[in-house]
């Protein structure tokens, strides 16, 4: 994505908290006719230990339904495009000490380049399947393990698991860093509006903006 130098974050801990907060994502392959196919879906983000004692790898975990081609898109080319859109909202030229402003938007993303591997087993899926619940509703583990056995295969013989290693990760912080003198007055307007501005506000506190 087009990554101006004041809007580039390459701290990878505060795209890897994007992702957790807006696990909501846009997975994006090539299809058959050459033209990006795009499913939405929650992803379980991972750290893993890189073998060579580096920084540790990303991987993207979550699944499809079986009759959904993507999965079958990322077996014949496994590379893949992942982006994650954090709160976003209008900006009014109102926040600015002059007149000589626009209108414009801003917000908060991350894009990752991916490699995809399928998992089809049963049993890995339901350890991914167990990740993604503990994600978002940690009880409802125990009622899928008292679902049994044969409705727990049934299930999970539907989907196609997937986990995808991050090899190339692009964070973008539109909050109007290079305006300094515009911070205090958009930080009061997002906190007195809607919840996507409010949680803008409450990225300018954490970013030490505003203040």
């Amino acid at each position: 994505m087009y990554q101006p130098p004041q809007f580039k974050s390459t701290d990878t801990a505060i795209a890897t908290r994007l992702m957790r907060e807006h696990p909501l994502a846009s997975l994006i392959s090539t299809d058959d006719d050459g033209l990006p196919f795009v499913t939405h879906l929650p992803l379980h983000v991972e750290e893993r230990p890189a073998a060579d004692g580096g920084a540790p790898a990303l991987v993207l975990l979550g699944h499809c339904a079986k009759p959904n081609p993507h999965w079958r898109y990322l077996q014949a080319r496994p590379r893949a495009v992942v982006t994650f859109l954090g709160p976003h909202g209008y900006l009014s030229p109102k926040v600015y000490p002059d007149l000589a402003r626009v209108p414009s938007w801003n917000y908060l993303a991350v894009h990752c380049v991916v490699q995809a591997t399928l998992l089809d087993d049963p049993l890995a899926k339901d350890r991914l399947l167990k990740k993604l619940i503990g994600d978002h509703e940690p009880p409802y583990a125990e009622q899928w393990r008292g679902l049994g056995d044969e409705f727990a295969h049934k299930m999970l013989a539907g989907i196609v698991g997937f986990e995808l290693t991050v090899t190339e990760l692009q964070c973008k912080i539109k909050l109007n860093q290079h305006r300094p003198e515009s911070h205090a007055a958009m930080k009061a307007a997002y906190a007195a509006g809607n919840e996507r501005e409010q949680a803008l506000a409450a990225w300018m506190d954490g970013l030490g903006l505003g203040k």
